[in-house]
């Protein structure tokens, strides 16, 4: 195996879904990176020199320094979860570890399911955490239907596992072939999230199973731990207890 490439990138970010897909990924690379803590709760990404890096001011973000092969010096600032992961990929996966070779049917199916959560998974799971936690007062029409529309796409990821465990090698069943892509990643930043929304995952037993999977992953609980302790299921389980 090829050593990891050296690499000097920022990431800036914060301990949500859509931040953790991107630290994870870096984690899974084995790539080096530094990491800014953007703190949602004061408005950081709203900043001037902020939205010179992500116009619509959200993260994740990353500012890849990485020189050019020829030495050149290079600055390119990624935007959105989606596009870093696929950038990430196409830079710094070249022994396909999280994707497949660039126009094979494979590559294309990882895009369309990282596209699918983009549109789908993050924005109406979201909301439900919005109507759930957030909300200034208890909408019950607002939780029904993000909730409901979350397990519904739930349900379509679990339909497709069942499907791809016919083909699955030991390790799997995962979205894409025979290994954890950055489809997984992405739609699995959410799905670990699932509680958060009042949703339960457990219902979804083979989705349940390949978010254990993918908890398990040295890499991954490294990832989780970007740019601080992810503590959010262990102060659930304590308020439940309570």
């Amino acid at each position: 195996m090829a050593a990891p490439p050296k690499t000097d990138i920022v990431l800036y970010t914060s301990g949500t879904p859509n931040g953790q897909k991107a630290s994870i990924t870096l984690e899974e690379l084995g790539i080096h990176y530094e990491v800014k803590n953007i703190e949602i709760s004061k408005n950081v990404q709203k900043e001037d020199w902020f939205l010179k890096i992500n116009p619509n001011g959200r993260i994740p973000a990353i500012v890849d320094k990485t020189p050019t092969p020829d030495g050149k010096p290079r600055e390119k600032r990624v935007f959105e979860g989606g596009a870093i992961l696929l950038y990430l990929c196409q830079k710094y996966d070249q022994e396909n570890k999280l994707n497949y070779p660039y126009d094979t049917d494979q590559y294309w199916e990882v895009v369309e399911w990282l596209i699918w959560m983009q549109s789908g998974v993050g924005p109406m799971q979201g909301q439900a955490n919005h109507f759930y936690r957030y909300a200034p007062e208890k909408i019950e029409y607002g939780i029904k239907r993000y909730q409901t529309e979350t397990k519904r796409l739930y349900q379509v990821l679990e339909d497709r596992l069942v499907e791809q465990s016919k083909t699955a090698g030991k390790d799997g069943p995962w979205l894409v072939g025979d290994r954890m892509t950055i489809a997984d990643i992405a739609n699995f930043s959410w799905i670990n999230w699932a509680e958060w929304a009042g949703v339960d995952v457990k219902q979804f037993r083979n989705l349940s199973q390949w978010a254990d999977r993918i908890n398990e992953r040295p890499a991954v609980k490294r990832g989780l731990d970007v740019p601080e302790p992810f503590t959010m299921k262990e102060k659930l389980k304590t308020k439940a207890s309570l």
